[in-house]
């Protein structure tokens, strides 16, 4: 009964170490070029800060670099208004 309670444990902390050091993890921000092509899909692999890092992403594959429409389309900010 020990040993499986043990081994039960020891499945459970390596499962939850596999899910912290997967790549998915890693990609938490969602930056303002895409790399968009038939591989990558809409909108595409939006992980890059430049135009110049996108390209050099896509340079060689049948792919474009193109605006993330989560920046290029969203919500503009406005300025408080002052009320008088």
């Amino acid at each position: 009964m020990r040993r499986t309670i043990l081994a039960v444990l020891a499945f459970t902390a390596l499962g939850s170490l596999a899910g912290a050091a997967s790549p998915a993890a890693a990609a938490t921000y969602d930056y303002p070029w895409c790399a968009q092509g038939r591989q990558e899909g809409y909108p595409g692999d939006c992980n890059y800060r430049t135009y110049e890092q996108c390209q050099a992403s896509v340079s060689g594959r049948d792919a474009y670099c193109g605006v993330n429409p989560r920046f290029g389309f969203g919500q503009q900010r406005s300025s408080p208004r002052a009320f008088h």
